[in-house]
């Protein structure tokens, strides 16, 4: 008996040794975090333990006074996180537009269509068999075009009411009363490219009607339900500019709908960094390959959401193993570590919790509780118990002893 004792305290030294509470879990009287992070101050990092900060009423009142944590807010944090995750440069706001767009300017690679009245053999032929754009007069590369009778004609650069004015003065030379009209038959000189998250991505060219952000993105299907659209990104010669097509829809901020030029790239992202972790006691459930798990990733709906719908979205506490008055938000997003925790043993904390907006990359922890935590201490050491309960006192097994007799 003395020997087997022995044995028991030696089997529960080793799994204390290992752990005493299994898995992971947050001291319930800490007012710090267990481990160091590295905090900006005075523009230099240190190491430091964070004050853990209580999720209650005084607190959301000062998230709301800020108005950073408003969702179309231009400071809101998901409108950086993005440039901050990938070390991106881009310029927040848009790109000043150095003259009012009025009329389309032919360029390289035009088809222009030129018809001359009662002149048959100076219009542009265009049969049965023809186009006005297979048979029409190209603008070559050098943004010049042939006409009879006129030479060399500039016309790159220059509108079609400024290059069928120098057509009809140079031909009343030679006709009276001169009546032409001068169309782009095909446009072809200026393109845009919109790529990234939207149904069908491509080259859009600009024609005489102005081509917006808007505009692109409804010509390319619209964007898919995995876009960001807070972070629209347009490339344009050496700069990248900031489009929150959001604000553009839901604030009215019509200067997001900027008026697109020749060679512009329109990139629409994915929400990828736009996600928060639910991580600990939930009831979510995967069944697969990989088993069973109850944590998971949830994309943030246009960039917003509450700790209430993300606690909702991974599926709720599980009331058999959780403990709802430990539930934590670790937060890191644009190197500015913070913890938070909320008490929800009284289920209307969760009004609290709903004014409480999450940020990208938040991790939400459910802790597991203290009586839980035991019962898988007292599993783990019962195998041992059992095992060491078949040996008598000189370690021979009780049945191989039976066997023996």
């Amino acid at each position: 008996m003395r020997l087997r004792n022995i044995f028991i305290v030696f089997a529960v030294s080793v799994l204390t040794a290992c752990t005493i509470i299994p898995g992971q879990h947050m001291s319930p009287f800490s007012r710090q975090s267990s481990v160091e992070m590295p905090v900006a101050e005075d523009n230099e990092a240190v190491l430091k333990k964070l004050d853990i900060k209580t999720i209650d009423a005084k607190l959301i009142v000062e998230l709301e006074q800020n108005f950073g944590n408003r969702s179309l807010s231009p400071d809101n944090v998901a409108n950086h996180y993005f440039n901050y995750r990938i070390g991106a440069k881009t310029i927040k706001g848009v790109p000043v537009e150095d003259e009012p767009y009025s009329q389309y300017r032919v360029g390289p690679r035009d088809i222009l269509n030129i018809t001359v009245w009662d002149h048959p053999e100076l219009t542009t032929p265009a049969g049965q068999f023809r186009s006005a754009e297979t048979a029409g007069s190209v603008v070559g590369e050098d943004g010049n075009f042939f006409y009879p009778y006129v030479g060399v004609i500039q016309a790159a650069g220059r509108t079609v009411e400024e290059i069928r004015d120098e057509l009809s003065r140079k031909l009343s030379k030679y006709i009276e009363n001169v009546q032409l009209d001068v169309r782009v038959a095909a446009y072809r000189s200026q393109r845009v490219y919109v790529v990234g998250e939207v149904a069908e991505p491509g080259i859009q060219l600009v024609q005489d009607i102005p081509l917006t952000v808007l505009e692109a993105i409804n010509n390319a299907g619209g964007v898919k339900f995995e876009a960001d659209q807070r972070n629209i990104t347009l490339t344009r010669n050496d700069k990248t500019y900031s489009i929150n097509l959001l604000s553009l829809y839901e604030g009215g901020d019509i200067s997001q709908n900027v008026l697109l030029q020749h060679g512009d790239v329109l990139n629409v992202p994915d929400s990828s960094f736009n996600k928060v972790f639910v991580l600990g006691e939930t009831n979510f459930r995967i069944q697969g390959g990989l088993g069973v798990g109850r944590s998971r990733s949830i994309v943030m709906n246009k960039g917003r959401m509450t700790l209430t719908e993300a606690l909702a979205d991974g599926g709720g506490f599980d009331q058999e193993t959780s403990d709802p008055a430990r539930i934590f938000v670790f937060r890191g997003g644009l190197g500015k570590p913070e913890i938070y925790h909320l008490n929800a043993r009284s289920p209307d904390a969760l009004l609290l919790a709903d004014r409480f907006p999450l940020q990208p990359r938040d991790v939400i922890y459910v802790d597991r509780a203290e009586g839980i935590r035991w019962n898988q201490i007292i599993s783990q050491i019962q195998p041992t118990v059992n095992l060491l309960n078949s040996f008598d006192g000189v370690l021979r097994v009780q049945p191989l002893q039976q066997q023996g007799r």
